[in-house]
């Protein structure tokens, strides 16, 4: 770890005993929704306190302003899910091909993928068999992003077109890697506020899968929900640290020569796009919560209950890593976590964090199987998250509470125009 929809508007008549007068009490439709969230110019990502629905449709009605209304772009310049928001409720999946299986099956699947994902994100219900779970919601700030792992090159005969980026991550000594819940052809990241929203994409996704693709691992995350606070503030993890202060962000002017294939990089196909590190890692939450509070600072080197560094100030104030107390003694510790993670100790290695925790149940000894999916972009791994990893293996005071045990490595390219699906310029180039 480092530091730093809406549903289709029904027809009169077309549920069992349903009047044209009930279909009028509906409440507002779905054109009208989106069309009065854009007129209000709500920005997507973020909400204000819910409040009702109208009792019938009217020109006049009040503005929504609940989670539902917050929608994402499926095409642009960047896929979606990496510069977002970070969303209530996210899925994480990995497909191999099916045997027999190769680029014509791939192309077509990524076709059939794109377009699910662009009407799913506008709110609108997959093309075909629609489970209607979502109908009542909205976008809810749903992204969904596509990805390539290293092993789908071979499997569709385009080994001259893979990435060197791609090439496999080196062993670290935290690792205890399952590699069944590893690596896989494909990767598809899904986020949405609204669990029943990020459900209903994981499920459309699956069976746009069809017989050309099968299910390698899947993971389920969440974070806190947008508005659960009283102002926006860092995310929070599961060990209860602030997690991400040090994040780049967009407004920096050399964020996306970090975060990004530029559009005369190499290979060609991968313009725009980013390289996404997807690792989870077990956090040993029995043997964490044994430590005062005090200890558990020292590991991190920022205070627990506002993120601000050891050194002091707030939780953007630079950290003083020369600071000593009235001993002589670093008030960082050496080995603290957020020392460790800096872009000023690798080299200036940074990279985009955006994960997910975890949480899937309590083992026979009564110990809780959680912790992060750990999801982090950056335009070169080797640059990015490899050097800060190999710090952190050497003598990460973090490293004795947490276990890394899947990872994978996925180019995702940049985002697809209209009229185009994700990965085309790789498919058919």
């Amino acid at each position: 770890m480092a530091d730093q929809s809406i549903p289709k508007a029904r027809t009169p008549g077309t549920v069992p005993g349903e009047t044209e007068a009930a279909a009028a009490q509906e409440g507002i439709s779905r054109r009208r929704l989106l069309g009065t969230a854009g007129a209000t110019g709500l920005v997507l990502g973020t909400a204000g306190a819910a409040v009702g629905y109208a009792a019938a449709p009217s020109d006049a009605a009040a503005p929504l302003t609940s989670l539902g209304t917050g929608r994402a772009m499926f095409h642009g310049k960047h896929q979606p899910g990496i510069t977002d928001g970070l969303q209530a409720r996210g899925h994480l999946v990995a497909f191999d091909l099916a045997t027999g299986a190769g680029r014509k099956e791939a192309a077509a699947l990524l076709r059939r993928w794109s377009e699910t994902a662009r009407r799913l994100m506008a709110g609108e219900p997959s093309a075909h068999d629609d489970t209607d779970v979502a109908r009542d919601a909205g976008p809810s700030s749903l992204t969904i992003t596509f990805g390539f792992g290293h092993s789908f090159f071979g499997r569709t005969g385009l080994e001259k077109q893979r990435p060197s980026a791609l090439d496999p991550l080196p062993e670290f000594s935290s690792d205890h890697l399952d590699k069944n819940r590893s690596n896989g052809d494909l990767w598809v990241q899904i986020g949405a506020n609204d669990a029943l929203v990020a459900f209903h994409a994981l499920r459309a996704i699956q069976k746009d899968a069809g017989s050309a693709a099968r299910v390698r691992w899947q993971m389920n995350g969440f974070n806190r929900s947008p508005g659960a606070t009283a102002h926006p503030m860092t995310a929070r993890n599961l060990m209860g640290q602030i997690d991400g202060t040090r994040n780049p962000k967009p407004s920096e002017p050399d964020f996306d020569q970090r975060i990004f294939v530029p559009e005369k990089g190499e290979p060609a196909w991968m313009a725009n796009g980013s390289y996404a590190v997807v690792r989870r890692i077990r956090m040993l939450l029995d043997d964490w919560e044994k430590l005062s509070v005090k200890a558990q600072e020292d590991v991190i080197g920022r205070r627990k209950a506002d993120g601000a560094a050891l050194s002091g100030g707030t939780e953007t104030t630079a950290m003083d890593l020369e600071k000593t107390d009235a001993k002589g003694n670093l008030v960082v510790p050496i080995n603290a976590h957020a020392r460790i993670t800096r872009p000023d100790q690798n080299g200036g290695a940074a990279m985009l964090r955006r994960p997910f925790s975890f949480h899937d149940g309590i083992d026979p000894d009564g110990v809780p199987d959680a912790g992060l999916l750990f999801i982090c972009w950056q335009a070169d791994p080797l640059r990015g998250f490899v050097p800060v990893q190999r710090k952190l293996d050497r003598g990460d005071a973090l490293s004795q509470f947490i276990r890394h045990e899947s990872s994978g490595l996925f180019a995702v390219p940049g985002g697809a125009a209209e009229g185009e699906y994700v990965g085309q310029k790789l498919l058919e180039g």
